[in-house]
C-alpha cells in the first residue's frame, strides 16, 4: 500500500528541476502513506512529473522501488495497492519472455500494460489498486481504479494541468491548485455524511468510479472508459441465479472466502487482523487462523459506555480461536482529542460513526504488523442490515396503495409524532421514554416515496424532509441513483446491498478504513469484497440472505458454528460502531457548542443557524437521536478550517499523529 501522484502541464514550462520538486512536495504530504521509500520520474519534454511514497509489502529490496520503469522503457508505474493473482501474472509473462528483475506485484503490473496493453491487463488483474501510467510512446497518461473501488484515485484538471493523487493533499501541493468548494457536493455531504463519487468537495476535482480509468491523450482529450461494469455484472448474476441448497452454498461460500483470505495473507511483513467480535471479523480471522503456523495477531477496541462494548465478545472469540489479541478501550476523555484527529485524517469531509474507534485501532496494530485484514463487505453482500428487510416490507405494504392515500397516512404519521414530542418534553428528562422518533419520522417520509431506490434513499438519508440546510436545493446524486443503477431488476434485498457497495461502502465505509488505516502506513485489506465472493453473493437465491431465528446472515453463521461455540456465533447484531450519540451530549459538547455557534454559523453563510441550532437542542434533549446530521456539520466545520483557511494539516503532513491511547489489555489465548 502506497501514495500515488502527479500531474502534466501541457501549458507549462517548468525547468527539469521545477518538475521534480513539485512531484517531491506532492509525494511529501503523502509520507504517512509510503514511509519506507519515495521516488519520482518526470519528462521535461512533456511537462510530466510521477511521484510515490512506498509501503514496502511485498519485494522490501530495492526491486520494488517506484516508479518503475518497464522493461521495454516504454511504460512508467506509480502504483497503489496490492495484485492477489500477481504471481500468475509473472509466470505467464515470463513465458512470453518478459525480462522479471524482482518479486513484486508493481513490476507483474507494469510488464503486464506493457504485454498486453492497459485495457487487457486491467481485465486480467485481480486485487486492490489504483494507479498512474505514463506511455512515452503514444504520450499519453491513464489513471485506473481497482473494481470495487477499495483504494482511492482523485484527478483534477484546471486548464491544461491534470493533477491526480491518492489524496487531495497532494492535488493541494501542487501551485496550480485551484480549491472551490461545490455547493452541490456540499449539499450531498450534508445528506450521506461522505461525498458520492465521482464528484469530490471541491469544483472540478473528480474521484474515479470503481473500475474506471483515464485517458489523458496527447491532444489534451481527456476520455473516462469503464474495464468492468457492476449493473451488468449484477444484472447477469441476477439472471443467473443458483439454485442450491443451504448446505452446499454455505460449502461452496466458505471455501471462496477461504481461498480470499489466504491471498491476503500474502506478505514479506507481519500480516494481522481487526477483531471486533461480530460475525465479519470473526469469520475472516477464523479463516486466517486455518491458514497460519503461527498464532494470528488480532487487534479490537472497546468502550467504556457498555451499551456499545463489544469487548467481551471479542476477547471471548479471540480465546477459542487461539490469537494474540490486544485491545484498547476509549474513555470519554479521549474523545474530545480523539474525535479532531478522526476529522483530520481526511483531507476531504467524511463523517462515519466509527471513525474514531477506528483510528485508534488501526494506530494500536501498527505497532505490531504492517498489514491487517478486515471484515467490511459482509453486510452489504449478505444482507447484514436489517433495514433492509425493513425497507422491502414496507415497499411492499405501500405499493398498491395511491399516492394520496400514501401522503395521508404521512400527515397523520407526523402529527403523531409531533405529539410524541410534546408528550417527551413535558417529562423530567430522567423519565423520558425511549421512544423512536428518528425512526418514525423517517418512515413518514418513506411512505410518499415511489421506488425501492426512493425508499433506500429516505431510510438512509441523515436529514429526511425537514427545513432545509442549506440556501439551495440541488446536490449531487449517488451513483446508484443514476440510471441504469437504480431500475436494475433483481431480488430487493440483493438490489439493496448493491445501492450501498456502490454508495456507503465504497465512498464511506473504505474511504474510512483506507485514511484511517494508511494515516499509520497500515494497509487494510478486505476479503470479503473479493470480485469472485461479490459475484458469488450476487448469484445466491434470495431465502439464503434473509434472516432466520438466529438473526442476519444465515450462511455467515453457518460457516462460522463450525469454528466457534453458538454462543459467540447466535448473537444479536451490533456492527462495529461508537458511543457517538452519546459523546455529543457529554464529551463533545464543547466542542459542539464552539463549531456550531449561532453566531459563527451566521458569519459563515453556509448552514441555515436556525435549524442547525434547532436540531442541536432537540438532541441534547433527547427528543431527536440526530447524530448522523451533528457529526457531518461538525467534520465539515472542523474540515473547513484546517484545509480552507490555510492551516498546515495534520501535523504537517498529513500523518495523524501518536493518539497516546494506553494499551489495556494484551492477551495471548
Amino acid at each position: 500500500m502506497c501514495g500515488v501522484a502527479g500531474f502534466v502541464d501541457r501549458g507549462g514550462g517548468n525547468a527539469p528541476e521545477a518538475l521534480r520538486q513539485r512531484a517531491w512536495t506532492m509525494a511529501s504530504a503523502l509520507r504517512h502513506r509510503g514511509p519506507d521509500d519515495a521516488g519520482v520520474w518526470t519528462d521535461a519534454g512533456v511537462q510530466l512529473a510521477l511521484a510515490h511514497r512506498r509501503l514496502a509489502i511485498l519485494e522490501r529490496s530495492a526491486a520494488g522501488h517506484q516508479p518503475m520503469v518497464s522493461s521495454c522503457g516504454r511504460f512508467v508505474l506509480s502504483y497503489n495497492g496490492e495484485i492477489y493473482n500477481h504471481l500468475a501474472l509473472r509466470h505467464e509473462l515470463a513465458g512470453r519472455s518478459r525480462r522479471l528483475r524482482g518479486r513484486s506485484d508493481t513490476e507483474a503490473l507494469v510488464e503486464a500494460c506493457a504485454e498486453w496493453g492497459v485495457e487487457e491487463a486491467l481485465r486480467r488483474i485481480e486485487g486492490m489498486f489504483a494507479f498512474g501510467l505514463w506511455d512515452r510512446q503514444s504520450r499519453t497518461l491513464t489513471l485506473a481504479r481497482d473494481r470495487i473501488g477499495i483504494k482511492p484515485l482523485y484527478w483534477a484538471r484546471f486548464g491544461q494541468l491534470l493533477l491526480f493523487g491518492s489524496e487531495l493533499a497532494a492535488l493541494r501541493a501542487h501551485p496550480g491548485w485551484q480549491p472551490e468548494i461545490d455547493p452541490a457536493s456540499l449539499a450531498a455531504f450534508t445528506r450521506w455524511g461522505h461525498v458520492p463519487a465521482p464528484f469530490s468537495i471541491y469544483r472540478n476535482v473528480f474521484k474515479l468510479l470503481p473500475g474506471q480509468y483515464l485517458r489523458f491523450e496527447a491532444d489534451g482529450e481527456l476520455r473516462l472508459e469503464s474495464y468492468w461494469d457492476p449493473a451488468r455484472s449484477f444484472a447477469a448474476a441476477q439472471e443467473e441465479g443458483l439454485r442450491i441448497r443451504k448446505e452446499e452454498a454455505t460449502r461452496r461460500l466458505r471455501s471462496l472466502l477461504a481461498e480470499a483470505v489466504g491471498r491476503r495473507m500474502m506478505a514479506d511483513v507481519p500480516v494481522g487482523a481487526f477483531l471486533s467480535g461480530g460475525l465479519d471479523s470473526s469469520l475472516v480471522v477464523a479463516l486466517m487462523r486455518r491458514q497460519s503456523s503461527a498464532p494470528v495477531k488480532t487487534f479490537g477496541v472497546g468502550f467504556t459506555e457498555r451499551r456499545y462494548d463489544e469487548s467481551a465478545e471479542a476477547r471471548a472469540t479471540a480465546r477459542h480461536l487461539g490469537t494474540e489479541h490486544t485491545e484498547i478501550v476509549i474513555s470519554p476523555a479521549d474523545v474530545p482529542r480523539l474525535a479532531q484527529r478522526a476529522a483530520e485524517v481526511c483531507d476531504e469531509p467524511l463523517a462515519v460513526r466509527s471513525q474514531m474507534p477506528a483510528l485508534a485501532v488501526a494506530e494500536l496494530a501498527r505497532r505490531q504488523v504492517t498489514v491487517a485484514l478486515s471484515g467490511d463487505g459482509g453486510d452489504e453482500l449478505f444482507g447484514g442490515y436489517p433495514g433492509y428487510f425493513l425497507a422491502h416490507a414496507l415497499q411492499r405494504a405501500v405499493a398498491p396503495l395511491p399516492v394520496p392515500l400514501r401522503r395521508a397516512g404521512a400527515s397523520l404519521l407526523r402529527g403523531l409524532i409531533g405529539t410524541v414530542s410534546l408528550a417527551q418534553r413535558a417529562l423530567p428528562r430522567s423519565r423520558r421514554p425511549s421512544l423512536p422518533v428518528a425512526q418514525l419520522r423517517r418512515l413518514a417520509d418513506a411512505l410518499g416515496t415511489g421506488g425501492l431506490p426512493e425508499l433506500y434513499a429516505e431510510l438512509y438519508s441523515a436529514v429526511g424532509r425537514r427545513p432545509p440546510l442549506l440556501r439551495m436545493e440541488d446536490e449531487h446524486p449517488m451513483y446508484w441513483q443514476c440510471p441504469p443503477h437504480r431500475d436494475l431488476p433483481g431480488d430487493p434485498i440483493a438490489r439493496m446491498g448493491y445501492f450501498a457497495l456502490l454508495g456507503t461502502l465504497v465512498d464511506r465505509t473504505l474511504a474510512k478504513l483506507d485514511r484511517t488505516t494508511m494515516a499509520f502506513g497500515l494497509e487494510a485489506r478486505v476479503p470479503f469484497l473479493d470480485l469472485r465472493v461479490v459475484e458469488y453473493a450476487w448469484r445466491l437465491p434470495p431465502a439464503l440472505k434473509r434472516p432466520d431465528r438466529a438473526g442476519v446472515k444465515p450462511l455467515l453463521r453457518s460457516i462460522l458454528r463450525n469454528e466457534l461455540p453458538a454462543e459467540l456465533v447466535d448473537r444479536p447484531k451490533k456492527g462495529f460502531s461508537s458511543p457517538l450519540p452519546v459523546w455529543l451530549r457529554g464529551a463533545l459538547r464543547p466542542w459542539v457548542e464552539e463549531l456550531l455557534d449561532e453566531g459563527r454559523l451566521r458569519r459563515q453563510g453556509i448552514f441555515d443557524p436556525v435549524v442547525v441550532r434547532s436540531r442541536w437542542q432537540r438532541h441534547l434533549a433527547g427528543l431527536d437521536n440526530d447524530w448522523q446530521f451533528l457529526w457531518s456539520l461538525l467534520v465539515f466545520q472542523h474540515w473547513q478550517e484546517r484545509w480552507m483557511k490555510g492551516a498546515a494539516g495534520r501535523d504537517g503532513d498529513g500523518a495523524a499523529g501518536d493518539l497516546a491511547l494506553p494499551v489495556v489489555e494484551r492477551m495471548r489465548a
